[in-house]
């Protein structure tokens, strides 16, 4: 039997249908980098640490985690759109109780939790790319280091993956190349390479 990875998170890690293409995100591409493992992707768009729990979403992924089982869990997107206050969670204070509630449910059932930073956008000034969400990275970093908790930190990987290929390139990573707009959302190209990043960090964690 396969070992498995569960994993939630937003609209940047979901599964996408046919019909969306080219749009993705990572948690499709994942298995293609795991094949040891089953992966269940319990991402969604537009949820935020908060509305992810309260709409019962952890509560699924609990009635089916179990010991040996692995919980990745990316939040933070729409954690920090205030504009949208049922989403908008304060990065070092709910946002953090909510995160560790995620640690909670997985420990409670034998399984390890593993904490994502949220991931880059396509921001480019000046030459450089800039990171994003600062307060809620380091928040995350908080949690995990407060719970002795796995992390990989996926801003500053995908951060100094673009930044090594280059604005051109790092383009086509996201949908903005396509419909001139959205700087947030993976194509396929892009999130193929997300996941591959990813899966590189959780082969070292597993193993350590």
């Amino acid at each position: 039997m396969k070992a498995r990875l569960f994993i939630a998170s937003d609209s940047t890690c979901q599964t996408y249908q046919e019909k969306d293409a080219p749009q993705a995100g990572w948690g499709q591409f994942l298995p293609e980098y795991l094949n040891e493992y089953a992966v269940f992707n319990h991402a969604i768009g537009g949820r935020s640490s908060r509305t992810f729990i309260e709409e019962g979403r952890l509560k699924e992924i609990e009635k089916n985690i179990t010991a040996g089982d692995y919980l990745l869990v990316q939040m933070g997107h729409n954690d920090a759109t205030k504009e949208k206050p049922e989403r908008y969670t304060e990065p070092y204070k709910d946002y953090k109780e909510f995160l560790k509630q995620f640690i909670v449910v997985a420990r409670s059932n034998k399984a390890t939790p593993i904490l994502i930073t949220p991931v880059a956008r396509l921001h480019y000034v000046s030459g450089e790319f800039l990171p994003d969400f600062g307060d809620y990275c380091n928040a995350v970093k908080e949690v995990a280091e407060e719970e002795g908790c796995p992390l990989i930190d996926l801003m500053t990987l995908s951060i100094h993956h673009l930044t090594e290929i280059g604005f051109d390139e790092a383009r086509t990573f996201y949908m903005v190349d396509v419909n001139g707009t959205d700087h947030t959302h993976f194509t396929e190209k892009g999130a193929n390479k997300i996941a591959s990043i990813i899966a590189t960090q959780l082969q070292s964690i597993i193993t350590s």
